[in-house]
């Protein structure tokens, strides 16, 4: 099982958030985009996971992400069990008789000269994301090694960073395990989030860039008045536009470093609304976000603070609503680098 986040057109992956960096799959649908629109990749051309990756000198994990958003934007069409190839009415001209295969431009440049654990990162947290919901994982890090093929130095800094964003823990004889969404432990990380979160916002408001609550406003109001059901991957970017991108402009960097741990949860809820999108007719939370936002607007930031508050504090429940159809539901495939320890419950 793997993170497969759906996206829209409306709201696509070359879609940055005001201040921030652009991820690497957005980077990979942004030239891929341009290159069928411009000529270069024409109709039919086949694009596949395994080729995207090598092209762009980037894991498998943004590859993919990249290619299941140009194909939500009607840009790429499936093709077959693991391809698609470029739609016939976007591409710039037909392709040629001579044409075949994997049609990636050779001026394609490589996007990252990255550290061996950053091209791994990604797909590591995914995997760990995709299976909490079940089960608490010991992580073993000489498997993990072996299973991307790197040294144990790269292993260990990749649980470094999952540790930093709360992924990983430690138990009491120095082991890495991801602990289990329990009821319990999204209690515990919720309660965390909603004493911390709101301190912070009051102390970003100031620090807010121009046009940066309009932008979130805008996103909103477009996935509100969606027809039918918001994809997985729309309400994860929103989420992250009031969470991560609004709050980080608090200035306080102990309490933010203080927050990562409950943030946790955001990199959870990829995977938890990928898979259980479908459990409310309008998702609650997009009005609760449009409310805070208004009152930031306005000025009026301990308003938009309490009421950021009630939002976490309702939150919760769902979350372990969500968690709870998920650990009912299929069972992830094994990884040898993860361990199963208790279920869920």
């Amino acid at each position: 099982m793997r993170d497969g986040d759906e996206h829209n057109g409306a709201m696509s992956g070359a879609t940055v958030a005001a201040g921030s960096s652009p991820r690497l799959y957005q980077r990979v649908f942004d030239i891929l985009e341009g290159q069928i629109r411009q000529g270069a990749l024409p109709a039919d051309a086949a694009l596949t996971e395994t080729a995207v990756a090598a092209r762009f000198g980037v894991s498998r994990a943004p590859a993919r992400r990249a290619l299941e958003e140009l194909a939500q934007a009607g840009i790429i069409e499936k093709s077959g069990a693991h391809g698609f190839v470029v739609a016939a009415e976007v591409a710039s001209r037909p392709r040629g008789p001579a044409q075949s295969g994997v049609m990636i431009a050779d001026d394609a440049p490589k996007l990252v000269s990255l550290p061996s654990w950053e091209r791994i990162y990604g797909e590591v947290e995914s995997e760990i994301a995709a299976r909490i919901s079940f089960a608490t994982w010991r992580v073993n890090e000489a498997e993990l090694a072996r299973h991307y093929g790197v040294s144990r130095t790269v292993a260990r800094d990749v649980i470094g960073r999952l540790q930093q964003r709360g992924l990983v823990q430690k138990d009491d004889r120095a082991r890495w395990y991801a602990p289990a969404l329990t009821a319990a432990h999204v209690g515990e990380l919720y309660e965390l989030r909603w004493l911390l979160e709101p301190v912070a916002l009051v102390k970003a408001a100031p620090n807010l860039p121009d046009g940066l609550l309009s932008g979130v406003r805008s996103r909103l109001e477009v996935a509100q008045a969606q027809e039918g059901e918001v994809p997985g991957a729309v309400l994860d970017e929103l989420e992250h536009d009031l969470h991560v991108t609004v709050l980080k402009h608090c200035r306080n960097r102990a309490l933010m470093q203080a927050i990562t741990l409950p943030q946790s949860l955001l990199i959870a809820h990829r995977f938890l609304y990928r898979w259980t999108s479908r459990m409310f007719e309008r998702e609650p939370f997009l009005p609760e976000h449009l409310d805070i936002v208004a009152r930031l607007e306005t000025g009026a930031a301990a308003g938009a603070a309490a009421a950021l508050e009630a939002h976490l504090r309702v939150s919760a429940d769902r979350a372990v609503a969500r968690i709870d159809v998920i650990a009912r539901g299929s069972q992830p495939d094994p990884l040898r680098y993860l361990e199963r320890l208790n279920p869920v419950g």
